[in-house]
């Protein structure tokens, strides 16, 4: 009789978030599959689970997924787990996944922690509808390309970028996609997790006067505004992008551009003693 093979879900950074039936998968499985063994002992670690580990990651995940096939088919059950968050969410799995499903083996998600998820319900940006990128490409040139298929995509961009590329990628999205809310999550679930608010202008602007930024970090794009958008007085569109993040002066831009306003117009359809309207 095969195996099962689970995919289990990890915290993201505080240790406690993982679930009862995870923590339970982990102790009954008989062989944990690991992007890196070293950084899933400290789990195992610290609820004092002892299992046989073994590596998969991206450098060898076309020999592994071979040999844990083997292994299902002979009756081994296989939990496999990324360094953080949930299997298979830029990060390896994918092709072990699709070759146990290819064999009739049983494949069982066990869900939990994931960053995306988690900067996007606290983002303060829509979540009726998003769109999961990955990490952006590394280079300008794509990067800009790839942005620009999003631009009238009426849904919340998330992706994921590395610290060393982040003022870069915020100066791409300011000039590709304009003034809209942009979220940085870094270091979520962790001791220094913080979120900055803002366009994409006012981040960079805000991060170019710290530090090397270092941690995980979750970027999030407001939607394309759309026909409907359109249709919200401009008060009120202009007190959602400031809740958003954005300072009064960004939201009245932000507002102008979409609208096809001048600026003054703007400024001067917002009446002082409307309550949805921001304060002079």
């Amino acid at each position: 009789m095969a195996g099962i093979l689970y995919l289990v879900a990890t915290p993201i950074g505080n240790l406690e978030d993982i679930t009862l039936r995870a923590l339970q998968i982990l102790k009954q499985a008989d062989l944990l599959a690991c992007e890196d063994t070293r950084q899933t002992r400290k789990l195992l670690d610290h609820y004092g689970i002892q299992k046989p580990t073994i590596s998969y990651h991206e450098h060898n995940e076309a020999v592994r997924s071979a040999e844990l096939l083997e292994k299902l088919r002979n009756g081994t059950t296989v939990a496999l787990v990324s360094d953080a968050g949930t299997p298979l969410i830029s990060d390896p799995g994918y092709r072990l996944v699709t070759k146990a499903v290819e064999s009739g083996i049983r494949v069982e998600p066990i869900p939990g922690a994931s960053a995306v998820l988690a900067a996007l319900t606290a983002s303060g940006l829509a979540t009726d509808a998003f769109r999961f990128g990955g990490f952006l490409p590394a280079r300008s040139t794509q990067r800009r390309k790839l942005l620009a298929k999003f631009k009238d995509d009426a849904a919340t961009l998330v992706f994921y970028e590395a610290p060393h590329r982040i003022l870069e990628a915020l100066a791409d999205i300011q000039e590709v996609l304009g003034p809209r809310p942009v979220v940085l999550a870094r270091e979520l679930t962790k001791v220094h997790e913080e979120f900055l608010r803002g366009t994409a202008e006012t981040v960079r602007r805000t991060l170019a006067g710290r530090p090397p930024l270092k941690g995980e970090i979750t970027l999030l794009i407001g939607k394309a505004p759309g026909p409907a958008a359109n249709e919200t007085p401009i008060p009120e569109a202009v007190a959602t992008h400031m809740r958003a993040g954005m300072t009064r002066m960004e939201a009245i831009k932000a507002v102008a551009r979409a609208r096809g306003l001048s600026k003054r117009e703007v400024y001067r359809l917002i009446k002082p003693g409307d309550r949805t309207a921001p304060q002079p």
